[in-house]
């Protein structure tokens, strides 16, 4: 089953792994602020409800799966449904702008996630096949599928805290680093 999500804009913002790092959610409020995007595409592990409340309450409508470190799935679901935002059970797929997108968390070791990811980008179902996880960064093209990892927001695994711009017309993507 798939939503037709309208964002307003040809950008979106993809984030995951955010693990209650709230300095460096403040920092990527901030950065997207300035490039005026209105919706984000989280792919799990808020971690928290304030975490996901802390977006939403600067304004933006979040789009996320859970990830495996999700504690309270029921107070997610309340403050998404309060504030024009969303959260799924992975994978949750949506259409925007005719584009079909695919989000899912990721589960077991790096290996495993980077293979099932891989796999859904080379079925050629999808523009685009985004997935969080491994706190790795992962942009690149498999069979005309765009595959994307933004890495993590929460920054102190891979010691790089970063999140990705997709234009959703064109599906190029912008690595932004904090």
């Amino acid at each position: 089953m798939s939503s037709f999500v309208d964002v307003g804009s040809e950008f979106v913002a993809v984030l995951s792994d955010s693990h209650d790092n709230l300095d460096n959610v403040i920092k990527a409020i901030e950065i997207l602020k300035k490039r005026d995007i209105k919706t984000i595409l989280h792919l799990g592990d808020f971690v928290s409800p304030f975490t996901l409340l802390r977006f939403v309450s600067n304004g933006f409508r979040v789009i996320a799966v859970l990830g495996n470190n999700d504690g309270d799935k029921l107070g997610m679901m309340r403050i998404a449904s309060h504030n024009n935002s969303e959260i799924h059970e992975p994978p949750h797929q949506l259409i925007i702008e005719g584009k079909k997108i695919l989000m899912i968390h990721g589960k077991g070791s790096i290996e495993e996630t980077r293979e099932f990811a891989e796999a859904l980008a080379s079925s050629g179902k999808y523009d685009a096949v985004l997935y969080g996880h491994t706190h790795i960064i992962d942009s690149r093209i498999i069979r005309d599928t765009l595959l994307l990892n933004p890495g993590e927001l929460y920054g102190k695994l891979s010691g790089k805290a970063s999140l990705a711009i997709l234009n959703i017309k064109d599906l190029s993507v912008e690595i932004i680093t904090l």
